[in-house]
């Protein structure tokens, strides 16, 4: 591998000597047309304020292949402790990129192609992301990080992508995390996480038009993933209490004129998925403590049918060895595969690739905890 430092020192904050982006050679030459690259955001460790921002060329051209970690502070040299503290999720609403600082109380806004800062818009307790018709929809806690407390209420607050004004927000359920949006609806995983009386259960569906919850679907406890897929179905994962509920995937569907319910359930433990046509990719690390703490498991499960087609990602050694597989994302094109290992959680992470067939290409060293990623497409000619 070679590797080249732009920048060792930037500037001077006071006392504070900044580090710079650092690049690196991963010999990749995979391409897909109309994918531009792929930004990684670190979610560092919290009270840190090291969470960095690392991106992958893979736009065909001289530079394919090239790495460029914490690229962040070196776009934007003057943004004190760059991006803050905790990344928990990233996307691409066009030519802008979202990012959600949770700790850090915002959601940090760059142009996509640069990622030079635009804005930012101050939420507390930040979790994830949502995109429709122009407006990001971003969940929250609310309060602050209170774990064993009373609970609060969580809220879903509006976010206009082109003036980053906060339009509007409506309560949900206890501690919310990821959101799908099918038609003119939204649903809102409830975790319950900080609640000492116990984990919420429900999803929250939200009317986009009037933008009120309407009522809630009871589905589990401790619920964390929330994606749709082609078919309008809705997959959540619940974390379980740890102790006697095990993880477990679920899937909701449309009843008419009931409106979405649950359906079905999978015995997986899925920490993060990705759905691509008809296959919904995950990876997952079981928490359960008085079982399978910590092994890992890994598959394929066709949306439509609702059966796991594969039990495994990969059998590279380099797959198996992974110590916490902690994000995936599945390229949209090509079907190539990207999962992102966490290690012990204080020092650098990596991102591995395999291919479409799961054979393993390369392993990249990342910043801390690497979490989520997004693909960036090529720029509209006019």
């Amino acid at each position: 591998m070679v590797f080249v430092v732009f920048l060792l020192m930037a500037s001077c904050r006071g006392d504070e000597y900044v580090m710079y982006s650092e690049t690196e050679d991963s010999g990749m030459s995979v391409y897909s047309e109309g994918i531009k690259g792929m930004y990684v955001l670190n979610e560092g460790n919290m009270g840190s304020n090291k969470c960095t921002l690392d991106y992958l060329d893979l736009s065909g051209q001289e530079t394919t292949g090239l790495y460029y970690r914490n690229i962040y502070a070196e776009r934007n040299p003057g943004e004190v402790k760059e991006l803050g503290d905790v990344g928990n999720d990233i996307g691409v609403y066009g030519s802008r990129l979202w990012m959600v600082i949770n700790i850090s109380n915002k959601v940090e806004v760059a142009d996509a192609f640069s990622a030079r800062k635009i804005g930012k818009t101050d939420i507390p307790n930040c979790r994830y992301l949502a995109f429709k018709d122009g407006y990001a929809y971003v969940s929250s806690y609310v309060g602050p990080v209170e774990l064993g407390g009373k609970g609060r209420l969580g809220r879903v607050y509006k976010v206009d992508t082109l003036t980053l004004k906060k339009t509007d927000s409506v309560t949900v359920g206890f501690q919310p995390e990821e959101m799908a949006i099918v038609g003119n609806k939204m649903y809102v995983a409830n975790s319950g996480g900080y609640n000492s009386r116990g984990y919420d259960r429900t999803v929250s569906v939200i009317d986009l038009e009037t933008f009120r919850e309407e009522r809630k679907i009871d589905v589990a406890v401790n619920l964390h993933r929330c994606r749709s897929d082609r078919y309008g179905q809705v997959w959540v994962t619940s974390r379980g209490d740890y102790f006697d509920n095990p993880e477990r995937l679920y899937v909701m569907e449309d009843a008419g004129g009931r409106g979405m319910v649950k359906a079905d359930s999978l015995d997986v433990t899925v920490t993060d998925m990705c759905i691509v046509g008809d296959s919904l990719y995950y990876i997952g690390v079981s928490q359960m403590y008085n079982s399978d703490y910590g092994t890992f498991s890994s598959g394929i499960i066709n949306v439509r049918t609702r059966q796991v087609v594969s039990e495994s990602l990969s059998s590279s050694p380099e797959f198996m060895k992974m110590k916490k597989p902690y994000g995936i994302i599945v390229n949209p094109v090509s079907r190539d595969f990207y999962v992102m290992d966490a290690k012990d959680y204080v020092s650098s992470g990596s991102l591995l690739h395999f291919d479409s067939n799961g054979v393993f290409d390369i392993s990249i060293r990342t910043g801390d905890i690497p979490g989520c990623a997004a693909f960036v497409t090529e720029k509209r000619k006019n």
